[in-house]
Formats: structure tokens, C-alpha cells, sequence
């Protein structure tokens, strides 16, 4: 995506350890897609940046669509993703202002940082990990089942000996991933050589041994070995998977008032919404069959945390305007950004694999969007929710014959 005489390093599988893990120097890496509009709008700011620091800190990029392998060993989830490395064992997420003057800032701030550790022999006292250890708690024999298996968080707990070499090296990759997870999963610390009740119930036969409590009621079972990295990083990316298949997948939830429709989607960075035909011309097995559909879906992707909505045709017109619904018949699904007014609208098939496809591209910023009509939300009707059944069809009017015959007799 860069020109061959820009100063943005393009770095590939072949030779990024050698440029980058290898080298002395601070490293700001890109991670884009070329057909991804954001990394689109971000090149002539993030070539901006390398040519004011060439000569003073590397810049790069990977093509992550093409080099899958190094977009996945350092959990490139959406692009553009910018990391800087160098400045510890693991890369650091650049998450500031997507320009120029932002990311020189945040890569002269990591070079000073490189400096005053090496000034130091150490890290200094402006240094997160160094403060962040009481993040940690500190678990022993007595307070072990009050704190951990008495309550429904999710834990991670590090059996740990004093005197262990690598103990020490995983402390303060510890503590900072205790700190990222603050609010989400709990982080303990055990000393092993103290408390050798819960070691010995544990198993522990070396040292650190990290173990997993899963979320919610806890029982014999609800203890698993945890078998990730020892980074900061890697921790946290590890434990934040295994909370994401802990989270319930979403309700999808019927349109028949505005709290109805807030309820579903409201903070949420999308609501899929379906407008799903008529009970008439597609009686409770047909529904339930696309409501199923939806669950599924609603299960595969609830990492998104996004909100699902449904409506019967015609129900609600003035979502049907808005998004532009009907048109290509019912069913219809579009997904919509409420915070930013914009929409996207299902041109292939309703069903798994159609709607599938449908939201991954969107999930990779691909597919165009529109703006919702009026640049506001439509007006939601009250309706009576679905009772799960088939709908009668309308009964027919009698017609009374004999005043038919006799109004024809009259003419006569």
C-alpha cells in the first residue's frame, strides 16, 4: 500500500524478526488490509509520521490480509492495529489519535522510556508494572475458598515459590495483566511454599503453575490448567477468551415498542435488525425456522456484543423506510451503527451462510453503508408481540342470496 521510496518499511514473514525482534531500536508497526477504508485514510498520516522520524525511529507495516501468520502471532483482531516494539519483551498497542503528530508523540515517549530504563539498569518509578502489584491478590489456605471458589468471578491464580527464578520474571507481567483485567477477571497470587494445603490439592509440581477458575457456581470441576503465555499480553488475550465463551449469547428480541428496540440495542456498536415476512405468508414453523437462524447466529458472534431485533413486514413502516427494507421482499436484514446513523443492508440470501458472510465482512470494515433517512432514528409503533402461534385466515362475509334475486326482480 506504501510506495517503494516512502519511509514506512514494508516488512513481511522473511524478514520481520531480523528488522524488528532482532534490532536495538524502537519499531512502530502497522498491521492493515488494503481494502480496508480506515487503513485507506490513515497511510498518508502514518507516512507523514515515518519520514519525520526516519533516522530516529523505525516505521513499518505488514500487509496483514496477505501475511496472515504475523497478524495472527501478535492478535491483529481488526486493522488498522498499530503496535511499537522494543520497548519490553511484548509490543505495546498504540491506541491514540490516528495522526501524525499522535503517533511521533507516543514513539518519542517509548524511546524515552527505552532510555531511562537503560539509564536506570532498571525499571523506573514511572513504570505501570513496577506500581500495579496490588492488582494482585494475595491468596493463602484461609482465605483461598471464601475469596475463589465461594464466589462466581473468574479467576486466575499463580501458585508461586519465593525463591523461583522464573516467578520472579512473570511478576510483573503479572501485575500488569492484573491491572488490564481489573473489573473483568481476578488475578491471585499464592505462595506455594507457605500454603501447602491448596498446593497439594492442586497438584502443584513446579513453579509458576497457573490455574483457571471458570466464572459462575464453582465445583470440583470448575478448576483447568491454563496454557497460554507469560506476557502481560498474552495473559490478558487469554483470559478475555475465555470470558467471551462465558457470555450468553444474545436474546433476539421482537420490535413492539421503543423500549422494546432501546432494551435490545441500545450501547450497543450494532444492532442486526430483520424485518421477517408476514405470519399469513409464513406461519410459526417458517418463523421459528429464521428465528433460529438468528439465535445461531446471535451465538457465533455474541463476542461482538451486538444487539439482535426482529419485526413482522409491514409492523413498522418507518424502520422499513428508513433502512430501505422491502424492496427485494421479506425476509430483509440490515445492520445498523445507531451512534454513528448509518446502516448497511443484506443483498444476499437470508440465511445462515448468506447472512454469515454478510456480517464477517462487515465485522473486517468491508460492504458499503448509508445513511439512515432523516439521520434519526424512525418512529417505533406499539404492537402485540408474537404469540408463537399460526394466524387464522380471515373468515369470509356470508352474502345473503335471496337480496341478491330480489334486487334483481326490482330492475326487472
Amino acid at each position: 500500500m506504501y510506495a517503494s521510496n516512502s519511509a514506512v518499511v514494508d516488512l513481511r514473514p522473511n524478514n520481520f524478526d531480523n528488522l524488528v525482534l532482532n534490532s536495538d531500536h524502537i519499531w512502530v508497526v502497522e498491521f492493515y488490509a488494503p481494502w480496508c477504508g480506515h487503513c485507506q485514510q490513515l497511510m498518508p498520516e502514518y507516512d507523514k509520521a515515518a519520514t519525520a522520524l526516519k533516522g530516529i525511529i523505525k516505521v513499518g507495516a505488514v500487509n496483514a490480509d496477505e501475511h496472515k501468520s504475523l497478524g495472527s502471532k501478535y492478535g491483529v483482531r481488526g486493522f488498522p492495529t498499530i503496535k511499537i516494539f522494543g520497548l519490553d519483551s511484548k509490543p505495546e498497542d498504540y491506541n491514540g489519535p490516528r495522526t501524525a503528530s499522535g503517533i511521533i508523540e507516543a514513539a518519542l515517549n517509548a524511546a524515552g522510556q527505552k532510555a531511562r530504563k537503560a539509564l536506570g539498569g532498571k525499571k523506573t518509578g514511572g513504570d505501570s508494572k513496577s506500581k500495579d502489584s496490588k492488582d494482585v491478590i494475595e491468596l493463602t489456605d484461609e482465605n483461598f475458598e471464601k475469596l475463589v471458589l465461594n464466589s462466581e468471578d473468574m479467576w486466575l491464580v499463580e501458585f508461586y515459590a519465593p525463591w523461583c527464578g522464573h516467578c520472579k520474571n512473570l511478576a510483573p507481567e503479572w501485575a500488569a495483566a492484573a491491572t488490564e483485567l481489573k473489573g473483568k477477571v481476578k488475578l491471585g497470587a499464592l505462595d506455594a511454599t507457605v500454603n501447602t494445603v491448596k498446593a497439594s490439592k492442586y497438584e502443584i509440581k513446579g513453579y509458576p503453575t497457573i490455574k483457571y477458575f471458570t466464572p459462575g457456581k464453582k465445583d470440583a470441576d470448575s478448576v483447568q490448567e491454563y496454557d497460554g503465555g507469560r506476557t502481560s499480553g498474552d495473559i490478558v488475550n487469554w483470559a478475555l477468551e475465555k470470558l467471551a465463551e462465558n457470555i450468553p449469547a444474545p436474546e433476539v428480541i421482537q420490535i413492539t415498542s421503543k423500549e422494546s428496540l432501546s432494551a435490545a440495542c441500545e450501547d450497543k456498536p450494532i444492532c442486526v435488525v430483520s424485518v421477517l415476512p408476514h405470519i399469513l405468508d409464513c406461519q410459526s414453523d417458517c418463523r421459528n425456522g429464521y428465528v433460529k437462524t438468528l439465535n445461531t447466529l446471535g451465538e457465533k458472534y455474541k463476542k461482538k456484543m451486538w444487539g439482535w431485533v426482529w419485526s413482522e413486514a409491514g409492523a413498522q413502516p418507518h424502520i422499513e423506510e428508513a433502512l430501505e427494507i422491502g424492496g427485494f421482499g421479506y425476509p430483509a436484514l440490515a445492520a445498523v451503527n445507531i451512534k454513528k446513523m448509518k446502516y448497511s443492508l443484506l443483498k444476499g440470501s437470508f440465511s445462515y451462510d448468506g447472512i454469515n458472510e454478510f456480517l464477517r465482512d462487515l465485522s473486517y470494515g468491508r460492504g458499503g453503508t448509508a445513511p439512515l433517512k432523516g439521520a434519526q432514528l424512525p418512529v417505533i409503533l406499539e404492537t402485540t408481540p408474537w404469540d408463537g402461534k399460526d394466524a387464522e385466515p380471515p373468515q369470509e362475509e356470508e352474502i345473503d342470496l335471496s337480496d341478491v334475486v330480489l334486487d334483481e326482480k326490482e330492475e326487472l
